[in-house]
């Protein structure tokens, strides 16, 4: 009996999905609750999983095809057997067939094989494929990737003597590759130039000296980390925690413009901005403002995680009425964050530098950062903005005044 594979149910959020990897091929044995094919949204990438033991059937919505929620993918033919495997000298000439017909700089791979082998620059060329007829899956890049890593520590002494001639572009040769956007760039891009074109959005700054943050950190996260069962304490969790409280004190930071009514929001869902192999991704903590220190950390850990592996959901991703980016973890010195709509601002963490500061008359050495709050100028007042991006200032300054609630 043929069972039909379907698209997921997406959300009202997303209207279509594209069909990115098939882990199966027609004739081969499926097991229940095994990945067979892979569909990328605008936000993430969900994973479709066989519903029974038996053989994929026909593929009717092939690699790179838009899907509708709930639409027919393919099918499994329920207790079949897999196809037989061929004799051993064509299987053998099977690889070497497929190249020929690919093209040897040009190899059979899917596409989130090329993706991922192109965002750590491996050579597809130099990739052994071990899905059908030699075609490099994923999970070959992966390997692959492993691999890459290791190389240099494991041998470094033998790389000038044995490495081959590097490959030397000619003189004046003006080379060039175009690829597709991902769909999460593109929604990504999308909501830029709408936030750029519908808002009226600037950002105020100021800078906050992270000395008491850092002696607070320093001395309990040993201790910290024993008492929450491996939790970490950093950073995030301060400004996360110092954001909430700023947002109860300044409503219009946390609510957002719904055609020609405002909409107040009681409660802080904060958004943090991840970074991942796909782009910047942005799960959502839900109710944030009734979190402890811990559970934010928990939280923030747990999403890095998951956008590392490709494992949000969309639930996690969907929402958020205020949002933390931090660029400081990649350098960032001074930057202004674009406002995710329909939220009214963003507040951006910097690097953290050791600079001189006048302090009670005298120059020390205090280590400073450069906060940025991007807001929505039709929303929230220049006063309102700057005295919230202040009360932070002044909560990581003085972390006792989370405590005191002053």
């Amino acid at each position: 009996m043929a069972i039909e594979i379907k698209a997921p149910t997406f959300p009202e959020s997303v209207a279509d999905g594209t069909v990115a990897t098939w882990h199966k091929q027609p004739g081969e044995a499926v097991k229940r609750d095994e990945l067979i094919v892979d569909i990328e949204t605008d936000k993430v990438v969900l994973e479709v999983l066989a519903t029974a033991d038996g053989v994929l059937g026909a593929i009717v919505k092939g690699e790179g095809d838009t899907v509708l929620s709930d639409e027919v993918l393919g099918s499994i033919v329920e207790g079949g057997a897999a196809a037989a495997a061929p004799a051993a000298a064509p299987a053998a000439a099977a690889p070497a067939a497929v190249a020929a017909d690919a093209g040897e700089d040009d190899p059979v791979a899917a596409p989130a094989a090329r993706k991922l082998a192109e965002e750590n620059g491996i050579d597809l060329a130099t990739v052994a494929g071990t899905g059908k007829g030699g075609r490099v899956t994923k999970e070959d890049v992966v390997a692959a990737v492993a691999n890459k890593k290791s190389a240099p520590a494991a041998a470094p002494a033998a790389k000038p003597a044995a490495a081959p001639a590097p490959v030397v572009t000619a003189a004046g040769d003006r080379t060039e590759k175009r690829v597709p956007m991902t769909r999460l760039r593109a929604k990504i891009a999308e909501r830029l130039v709408e936030a750029q074109s519908n808002m009226a959005m600037l950002t105020t700054f100021n800078e906050v000296d992270m000395t008491e943050v850092m002696a607070l950190r320093s001395k309990y996260k040993d201790l910290f980390e024993k008492t929450h069962n491996g939790v970490r304490l950093g950073f995030m969790s301060f400004f996360v925690k110092a954001a909430t409280e700023a947002l109860k004190r300044f409503p219009a930071v946390n609510a957002s413009i719904d055609g020609n009514d405002i909409v107040y929001h009681g409660y802080a869902d904060v958004g943090v901005a991840v970074s991942s192999d796909r782009g910047l991704v942005v799960p959502v903590l839900r109710n944030a403002e009734s979190m402890s220190l811990a559970e934010i950390e928990n939280g923030i850990a747990t999403f890095g995680k998951k956008a590392r592996d490709g494992k949000l959901s969309i639930e996690e991703m969907t929402g958020g009425t205020f949002t933390i980016t931090n660029g400081g973890t990649f350098g960032s010195m001074m930057s202004t964050p674009i406002v995710n709509p329909p939220q009214a601002a963003i507040l951006g963490m910097h690097n953290i530098i050791q600079r001189p500061m006048a302090v009670n008359g005298q120059v020390v050495i205090r280590p400073m950062m450069y906060l940025a709050l991007s807001y929505d100028h039709r929303l929230i007042d220049g006063k309102e903005a700057v005295t919230f991006l202040v009360t932070i200032k002044n909560l990581l300054e003085d972390p006792s005044r989370l405590l005191l609630d002053i």
